[in-house]
């Protein structure tokens, strides 16, 4: 397969024809992504115990970056739920010098990833892990929520997961009905609003009907004014703040941080692929995301990668290329610096019910279900990386589960002796022995669009991950299954999509 050149992808949008009906849409959906950020940027940034401000410079500098030296021609970057978790501990326990420079050196780790072009190692990570974990982070930042959704007030909670929500319950008797009351009615005006209307986001439809109702009320809800006071973005750069002294404390993290942008970003691509029926440039992509973590910390920004919420948003309001990311940006920056004084008068309670909408897009409850129609192994894989990241924390459920899930498949190939191959015949693709996340890429072109014709006569096993591209393919009608065994039949006739591989009721 021919190797994708290094060359951003805004170049080579600009390159190709670019009209001015395409820039005419990219600015709509940069306007309409931009407004979108603004509200989830600030609550990021509240929830990974950072200043509102620094969620809006890592949108501004950190998407403006990306976009400027991505690989992929929709994406959307900024700080993310999935970092929260990792980025709360940093800075519980090194303060914002550390998360600066943790994010430096993840910069670094992933500029050196893409140019190793390591992009494609994505394809290692089995569907029940990414699954697994991403749920998990969701649980972590819904708990995170809950001391402001509630109106507890409580300060300094402890960072692991278990012990906060201990903690919180510990403490329950200090609920304010009045900002619960706050909180409901955002996530009613958040969910409900978006139906009738789709000129205004859920989220900033909440807080502008919110911070009136608070203004006129009798009773109050604690504002974003009372815990940060006036919020104002000052951009500065900030080299001299950093503390090198931290250095050999932060390279796990780091990694960390590192490891979570590259797949993220490259799954937000995949999914705009899949939208758009483009193909981005992973290793492109991850040298973009790299300079953008880079270029985020210089300003005292927050981790950035590739968003999927906002980039299937940039997709749906008619986003063509790059310029529209820079629009985005833009776009936040001349909000940011003529209405976050007013920001101030914005209930807490709001921002929370804002990422507790996210928390529950992050479970991505589809894909908790694809898992459990597949094989106990992958099943326990999920709850086990789930388990581990809410109890512990990500690192430890990456590091057990994967080294169990590659583990599990060294004794499948060395032991059992279940090797994976592939004959072609004049009626299509013939497959054998055990196909999973390790090896299904190597038996086709896993981004052809091309239809398969497949004959799965000697296939003992298949794993979540290639079940959900069989899927992908069926859902575009790209895949026909002939001969299943029973027990490949049983598992894919489970979906939807294969419902036609049920043997018929007599």
């Amino acid at each position: 397969m021919k190797k994708q050149r290094m060359i951003p992808e805004l170049v080579l949008s600009l390159q190709d024809g670019y009209t001015a009906n395409k820039l005419l849409k990219d600015c709509i959906a940069g306007i309409i992504v931009g407004i979108i950020a603004l509200p989830l940027s600030i609550a990021l940034a509240i929830a990974s115990g950072a200043s509102p401000a620094v969620g809006l410079i890592t949108a501004i500098f950190a998407g403006g970056t990306a976009a400027l030296l991505g690989g992929s021609k929709t994406q959307i970057s900024g700080p993310t739920g999935a970092f929260v978790v990792i980025v709360f501990g940093i800075i519980a326990k090194n303060g914002m010098a550390g998360l600066i420079m943790a994010s430096f050196m993840a910069g670094i780790f992933i500029i050196i990833m893409g140019l190793a072009r390591f992009g494609k190692l994505i394809k290692y990570i089995p569907l029940p892990i990414i699954t697994g974990f991403t749920a998990g982070i969701a649980i972590t930042i819904f708990i995170g929520q809950l001391n402001d959704f509630l109106g507890l007030g409580l300060k300094n909670l402890p960072a692991e997961s278990l012990h906060k929500l201990a903690y919180l319950f510990n403490n329950i008797g200090g609920i304010s009905w009045i900002t619960v009351a706050m909180g409901a009615v955002a996530l009613l005006i958040i969910v409900i609003v978006p139906k009738f209307q789709k000129i205004l986001p859920g989220p900033l439809c909440a807080i502008l009907i919110c911070t009136v109702l608070n203004l006129v009320l009798p009773v109050k809800s604690v504002t974003l004014g009372d815990i940060f006071g006036t919020v104002n973005i000052n951009i500065s750069f900030s080299f001299g703040f950093f503390d090198f002294s931290l250095l050999p404390s932060l390279i796990v993290p780091a990694l960390t941080i590192a490891f979570l942008a590259s797949v993220e970003s490259l799954l937000s691509a995949v999914v705009a692929d899949s939208m758009t029926s483009t193909k981005h440039n992973p290793n492109m992509e991850l040298i973009g995301q790299g300079c953008a973590n880079i270029v985020s910390s210089l300003f005292g920004g927050l981790p950035a990668t590739g968003a999927i919420a906002r980039t299937s948003a940039n997709i749906r309001s008619g986003g063509k290329t790059p310029v529209a990311a820079l629009v985005h940006s833009v776009v936040i920056l001349l909000l940011s610096l003529f209405l976050m004084p007013y920001a101030k008068y914005i209930p807490m309670t709001v921002f929370a019910a804002i990422l507790i909408v996210v928390c529950y897009n992050m479970l991505n409850l589809k894909e908790i279900k694809k898992v459990l129609k597949t094989t106990p192994a992958d099943i326990g894989l999920m709850v086990l990386t789930f388990a581990l990241t809410v109890a512990f924390d990500l690192v430890v459920a990456i590091l057990v589960c994967t080294s169990l899930s590659l583990l599990y498949q060294l004794f499948k190939r060395y032991v059992r002796k279940n090797t994976a191959a592939k004959e072609i015949t004049t009626e299509g693709t013939k497959l054998k022995g055990s196909i999973s996340y390790m090896n299904y890429d190597k038996l086709f072109d896993t981004s052809s669009g091309e239809a398969l014709v497949l004959d799965m006569t000697d296939v003992i096993e298949i794993d979540a991950t290639f079940t959900d591209f069989l899927i992908q393919k069926a859902e575009k009608k790209q895949v026909k299954i002939h001969n299943p065994s029973k027990k490949i039949q049983k598992q894919l006739a489970k979906h939807r999509e294969f419902a036609y591989l049920a043997p018929e009721e007599k």
